[in-house]
């Protein structure tokens, strides 16, 4: 059985994996969105922010953060998400992020339900 530090590394060398092909695609923002952006009452702000952006500003400091406090990691489902707002991007190849996501989804729930 694997421990949970194996399984909080795993998620984030998982993160840092996601970090690096939002950087690769040119979607990594080297500042924030408007501070109203960040007020969306809306699920993965989707009236301020574009999916990458609610991944880079809001989701990864926040599970960071529970890393760091030592606190539960929740489960949760991304990948639908990503991959309904992505499905009609052809500017750029964005499976191998959304292959990254969904691995991170089963993380979350093989954490979860240690």
């Amino acid at each position: 059985m694997v421990n949970q530090q194996t399984q909080i590394n795993a998620i984030i060398n998982q993160i840092n994996s996601i970090k690096h092909e939002l950087q690769h695609l040119n979607l990594w923002q080297p500042s924030p969105p408007a501070a109203e952006a960040f007020l969306s009452e809306q699920p993965f702000a989707l009236d301020t922010m574009q999916p990458h952006e609610w991944l880079q500003w809001i989701f990864i400091p926040r599970i960071q953060a529970l890393i760091d406090a030592k606190c539960e990691i929740p489960k949760f489902a991304l990948h639908p998400y990503f991959e309904e707002a992505f499905k009609e991007v052809q500017e750029i190849e964005i499976n191998k992020l959304l292959t990254l996501i969904k691995q991170l989804d089963e993380l979350s729930i093989d954490y979860a339900t240690t």
